[in-house]
């Protein structure tokens, strides 16, 4: 099958889904959780009176956001320190409230701004290592370059996906989310490299064929171990979705939009780019 041939059509699925979400990025940003912005997270059991403990955490801490775990209450404030969570808790117990304190965490503002910056550093050298690391290995700098570009095409739709799911569902990203966008990243890089190198063996075999011809045989014979792959994969973070608690749902969900748009983005986003440099340098000699 020619599968270069709908190149237009893989392009307008890619802007289809990347554009709305670079939209919301740049119109509604993240929202991100005390790890990154600093703050305070008491997560106490569920009492009978819910709504006058927010209220009274509100007249003690000022601001505060609330979000339901099963029966798990969360709230999230300004950084507080151990003296101040004691009379906040005093305070509750002499209203009546029976809230057990199940954590506290409180990360400063300069700790969280130090944790961002290290987390897209943490990225950026990891995405510059592995066009290092494919460049090296296919003796071209085309393939570490579309191997990256695929990477950040899988990123945008992650990060655009919870730009929206931020906007209108109130989701927050955290560590945990850091670590769904890494282990994108490699899962995407993987299946890339698999598909690289067949289109290499099959160059090998047949050095004489046209590029474009080469990467469809590669498509083709890896399509099927790709999506079996794939498949098995999408069906364990389905069912942590569906069936998993609310602590790791979020992660399990980065990880699935990943997996999804990874196993797309390597036969469809690097594999043309890679067979479009080609055509372009063939020309050029």
């Amino acid at each position: 099958m020619n599968w270069y041939k709908f190149r237009p059509l893989y392009l307008l699925i890619s802007l289809a889904i990347i554009v709305p979400g670079v939209w919301s990025l740049l119109t509604y940003g993240l929202r991100l959780n005390v790890d990154f912005t600093g703050g305070s997270q008491i997560t106490v059991s569920l009492p009978a009176d819910q709504t006058r403990l927010v209220e009274i955490a509100k007249e003690n801490l000022g601001e505060v956001e609330t979000s339901l775990e099963g029966d798990k209450l969360t709230l999230s404030a300004k950084p507080i320190d151990q003296n101040e969570l004691d009379r906040l808790q005093a305070d509750w117990s002499n209203q009546g409230i029976d809230a057990e304190l199940l954590s506290f965490v409180t990360v400063g503002p300069s700790a969280g701004r130090l944790l961002l910056r290290q987390t897209l550093l943490a990225a950026a050298v990891a995405s510059i290592a592995i066009m290092v690391f494919i460049s090296r290995a296919f003796k071209s700098l085309k393939y570490g370059v579309c191997a990256v570009l695929a990477m950040l095409h899988d990123t945008l739709v992650l990060l655009g996906s919870f730009s929206l799911l931020g906007h209108f569902l109130g989701i927050k990203v955290d560590l945990l989310f850091v670590t769904a966008v890494l282990t994108v990243l490699s899962f995407s890089v993987h299946d890339t490299i698999v598909l690289f190198d067949r289109a290499r063996e099959i160059k090998r075999l047949l050095p004489h064929a046209e590029y474009v011809d080469i990467a469809n045989k590669a498509v083709t014979d890896a399509m099927v171990r790709s999506l079996n792959n794939s498949m098995t994969i999408i069906f364990m973070l389905l069912a942590l979705v569906l069936l998993g608690g609310e602590t790791i749902r979020w992660f399990a969900v980065a990880l699935l939009i990943g997996a999804i748009t990874g196993t797309y983005s390597s036969p469809f986003v690097a594999v043309p780019l890679v067979t479009f440099w080609t055509i372009l340098e063939d020309k050029r000699h």
